[in-house]
């Protein structure tokens, strides 16, 4: 049998949708654990990222821990992906990048509706947040982005037995229209 392919996955400042949508390939996933073995990611509760042949990105850089995590990333996996809107071009989290920050978390924990103890939190241990959002390929340089919000289990499972297959990646159009 031949040497399963190493990948590692994570999820960074977005809504998890990604992999959630890679869960929904089903019983397909059975067939990928036979083609890869899993490093670091949120299937396996890895914390650190081993030598990988392929990783995983979703989700846009946010705050110092997403750059630590992407640039861990890069550091470890021969081939890297930014898969979905947040990891390519900031998504849903880069809205709040026409306001200031300080504007964002006076919002969220001065004036926001309900906020009982106002004030905002200076705990080291939270992650400190940039002044924008960012999609990963301001911070590391990307070999593959796999567009959606997020994208289609199939069009996931296309990707990877391509990729994994050393073919070209082609898409029916099915799998990549959006209306």
């Amino acid at each position: 049998m031949a040497e399963k392919i190493r990948l590692a996955t994570a999820s960074l400042a977005g809504c998890f949708g990604c992999h959630m949508s890679l869960l929904d390939i089903d019983e397909r996933f059975l067939e990928l654990v036979e083609l890869v073995e899993f490093d670091r990611s949120p299937f396996t509760d890895i914390k650190t990222i081993g030598e990988c042949d392929l990783g995983i990105i979703e989700g846009g850089v946010a705050n110092e821990e997403n750059v630590e995590v992407l640039r861990e990333f890069r550091k470890h996996c021969k081939v890297l992906v930014a898969m979905g809107a947040c990891a390519i071009n900031g998504g849903i989290p880069a809205m709040r990048n026409q306001f200031e920050l300080r504007e964002c978390l006076e919002e969220s924990y001065i004036d926001g509706v309900g906020v009982v103890n106002p004030h905002i939190p200076d705990d080291p241990e939270i992650p400190m947040l940039l002044n924008k959002v960012h999609p990963i390929y301001e911070v590391v340089k990307v070999d593959y982005f796999l567009p959606g919000c997020p994208p289609s289990a199939d069009a996931i499972w296309t990707f990877l037995t391509e990729l994994l297959a050393g073919e070209p990646i082609s898409f029916p159009y099915t799998q990549i229209h959006y209306d």
